[in-house]
């Protein structure tokens, strides 16, 4: 009897695939930086999607250097504010947490997210902190939301991003620098960069092994259904195998799209709105990236951006926008 070719349905690389423990993505890998110190990552929300019309910055593709019609993501990105430093050390076992600094003055707002104490000495603290054994620093950001109208949320969103570039002693100045203070997306990324995006999914509760693994359907002779299940493995062993398809959860999972090229980073958010708002967004009050295709989540979903892993044939230029659509969304 011929073989018949049956590859497996659905990529076992993303499981076990349950929820997410949190909204705010956990970035789990940095990239070194060439650069002067800087912070390598920062927060947004995403507004939603549109068209624009840009000269294609490809070069193998068939239209370079012609002006083609791409989608495009909005991403609100008010300012963030560095609220504390935390200093690591490698060790066999990985990263080992040496001790925090937090700034002397904290906003009133973090108290909905974290305790903070009624007195703190920074520099005591400093004092406490052997620069000679940093190895890692991260700076304990948070962000803004009572800045942005689109998100009905108004609790700070915390979270670390590192800080990379030149040598450790720059590393740490950098972040005495800026504790306390607030740094705007140019700090973190400039137009026509390449960014890696995380973020979490939309979430679609639980879901059959069809809609859920893409298996075929049974006979429409089948007694009972053709969505149910066939089998669900061999006799022996005598338990069903983790790899075989099977109902479960369905998105709300963190997911991470690499290269996204940053098209423009712009101060006016009337220049991207479209009439009307973005569906279930409203309006970019803030400053705004648009990024070059979609990135994961739903409207309203805190992203988090960082310097691309992966970022070694594209050049670093300024992206020919031609047009941006501005044109309703709500439909006709």
């Amino acid at each position: 009897m011929v073989e018949t070719h049956h590859p497996r349905r659905g990529s076992m690389g993303y499981s076990p695939r349950k929820r997410a423990k949190k909204r705010i993505p956990n970035i789990r890998s940095w990239p070194e930086w060439d650069g002067e110190p800087k912070v390598q990552g920062f927060p947004g929300y995403k507004a939603g999607m549109s068209h624009a019309f840009v000269v294609d910055y490809r070069r193998s593709s068939t239209t370079s250097g012609q002006e083609v019609r791409v989608p495009i993501t909005v991403v609100e990105v008010p300012s963030i504010k560095i609220t504390g430093l935390r200093f690591y050390e490698k060790t066999h076992e990985g990263l080992r947490t040496m001790g925090e600094v937090w700034a002397n003055q904290v906003d009133d707002s973090l108290e909905k997210r974290l305790p903070i104490p009624s007195s703190y000495d920074t520099d005591e603290m400093w004092e406490e902190i052997d620069r000679d054994l940093v190895d890692e620093v991260r700076a304990i950001s948070h962000t803004n939301p009572s800045k942005v109208s689109g998100i009905p949320n108004k609790t700070p969103e915390v979270m670390e991003l590192r800080i990379g570039g030149g040598s450790l002693p720059e590393r740490i100045d950098k972040g005495e620098d800026i504790l306390g203070e607030e740094i705007e997306y140019d700090d973190f990324c400039e137009s026509g960069r390449m960014i890696d995006v995380s973020a979490i999914t939309k979430g679609k509760g639980f879901q059959g092994h069809v809609k859920r693994w893409g298996v075929k359907l049974l006979q429409h002779k089948n007694s009972k259904s053709v969505r149910n299940v066939g089998n669900t493995g061999v006799f022996r062993p005598g338990y069903t195998r983790p790899t075989v398809p099977q109902a479960g959860q369905m998105g709300y999972h963190q997911r991470t799209e690499f290269n996204k090229r940053v098209l423009k980073i712009g101060e006016d958010g009337e220049e991207v709105t479209p009439e009307g708002g973005f569906i279930n967004y409203g309006v970019i009050d803030n400053k705004y990236v648009i990024l070059h295709g979609s990135i994961p989540g739903p409207s309203k979903r805190l992203v988090v951006m960082r310097d691309a892993v992966r970022d070694e044939k594209y050049d670093v230029h300024e992206p020919n926008l031609t047009y941006i659509s501005t044109e309703s969304n709500q439909g006709g």
